[in-house]
């Protein structure tokens, strides 16, 4: 029988991508490497402090890479993990449901 509950997978996936943002962030994050700047210029109605929580916690989930770039002005991209690459299908469907 399915596990049932909050450690449920489904519902773990769930809460990986809930919020207004998160699905934006991945869906451009599909696009290739994407930095804070270009989030917020392509994010109307977002903030920094909303951005960076969705970051973090997607960061923190797994779904995405924070690479540090060493070049001088210091900067940071984001990419997409093996596993935030397999939610995109995933998000694709959802995007053509709503």
């Amino acid at each position: 029988m399915t596990e049932l509950g909050p450690d449920c997978p489904a519902e773990r996936l769930l809460r990986s991508v809930s919020g207004k943002w998160k699905p934006n962030v991945i869906v451009l994050a599909t696009q290739g490497p994407v930095r804070f700047s270009q989030l917020l210029r392509a994010l109307p109605g977002s903030n920094k402090q909303t951005i960076t929580t969705a970051l973090r916690e997607l960061e923190s989930d797994g779904l995405l890479q924070r690479v540090v770039i060493r070049l001088k002005p210091l900067h940071v991209e984001y990419t997409l993990t093996a596993l935030g690459e397999r939610l995109v299908p995933l998000l694709k469907g959802m995007e053509h449901l709503g």
